[in-house]
């Protein structure tokens, strides 16, 4: 009779060694490390106000950074949740400055989002058109039709008597800042959906093999459309977290690195971009390095250019780590990959 061998519990790596040996674990080492380097050499980077800010900030892109992972371990891309943020908070702030009153305005806002959102999802889903061409086109549909009908400022400031919706940048719980709470809540929120329910389990399939989760009976097209709903959505809701920290919204963050970071944050954080694996705790790692480095470099006061190149280079770096460690199948090649 065959006998089967196991590993003995004592000559099983512990989990510290296994983290080490990862990609979360080497992005976690690098946050501790740059953390604790930017702290000794630049005088204000522990400073209660910088803290706060690097708070505010690391919230703001791990939450827009949660819509991204959410399509991308489908296999999937959305360069186009900047527009979608800027143009759906700016049209609901000129209604409100219209007269109408804020909380209908924001609902309008809300619903423009998901419905940019459902139509992207659409035509990747129904039109058959690669999500990275997709997401980059409508983005800049969404844009012009903002700046053409909807608003021609850049600068749109929140709308007077708001007090209420200031809280949402500057307040507090238990001394917790509120887009802590917020960006804590969606991650959990996030990882529920992904690892206990139905609609969880299916991103992971189309994900992990697309072919298969069609013939399999998945609903396939609406299940993307779905996702790029949401990661509108998400974006619009980190809008609003931006617009109250800021009391206002500048449109020109579309022609900003911002989805870029998004994508740092995503594939530095070791959600492959060959879909199918991937957690909220790679996003709130590569939020957390991110964000360092970001108020790092800022603080240092490093030219624009400069930290462009930098994130650059880090971003590429990524991206070929995550080739060698998740390399591309056959599917994907054929597919030409997003």
């Amino acid at each position: 009779m065959e006998q089967t061998t196991s590993v003995p519990e004592e000559v099983r790596p512990p989990f510290y060694a296994h983290m080490l040996r990862s990609q979360e674990g080497i992005v976690l080492v690098l946050a501790i490390l740059a953390f604790a380097v930017f702290s000794v050499l630049l005088p204000g980077f522990l400073s209660p106000g910088n803290l706060l800010v690097l708070v505010r900030s690391v919230s703001i892109l791990g939450i827009l950074a949660l819509g991204m992972a959410l399509v991308v371990i489908a296999r999937g891309i959305d360069v186009s949740m900047i527009a979608v943020m800027v143009v759906s908070v700016a049209w609901a702030f000129v209604i409100a400055q219209a007269g109408y009153p804020l909380e209908l305005a924001l609902l309008i806002g809300g619903a423009f989002a998901l419905v940019a959102g459902t139509s992207i999802g659409a035509l990747i889903a129904f039109g058959d058109v690669p999500p990275i061409f997709a997401t980059l086109a409508a983005g800049s549909v969404i844009y012009g039709t903002g700046r053409t009908f909807f608003f021609t400022l850049e600068m749109q400031n929140v709308p007077p008597n708001a007090a209420w919706f200031g809280v949402i940048g500057h307040g507090s719980i238990f001394g917790v800042p509120v887009t802590i709470i917020a960006f804590a809540l969606l991650c959990a929120l996030f990882q529920f959906i992904l690892r206990h329910t139905r609609f969880g389990w299916t991103i992971y399939a189309m994900g992990n093999n697309p072919s298969a989760a069609r013939v399999t009976g998945v609903p396939f097209r609406p299940m993307t459309v779905a996702q790029y709903a949401i990661s509108a959505f998400i974006a619009y809701i980190a809008g609003l977290i931006l617009a109250s920290s800021a009391a206002a919204i500048n449109a020109r963050l579309f022609n900003s690195t911002m989805i870029y970071d998004i994508l740092l944050v995503v594939v530095l954080g070791g959600i492959g971009l060959n879909g199918g694996h991937g957690s909220m705790r790679n996003v709130v790692l590569g939020t957390v390095f991110v964000g360092i480095l970001l108020n790092g470099m800022t603080i240092m006061n490093i030219d624009y250019t400069v930290q462009n190149l930098v994130k650059g280079l880090v971003l590429l770096l990524a991206i070929v780590v995550d080739s060698l460690v998740n390399p591309r199948d056959e599917q994907t090649s054929q597919q030409g990959d997003l």
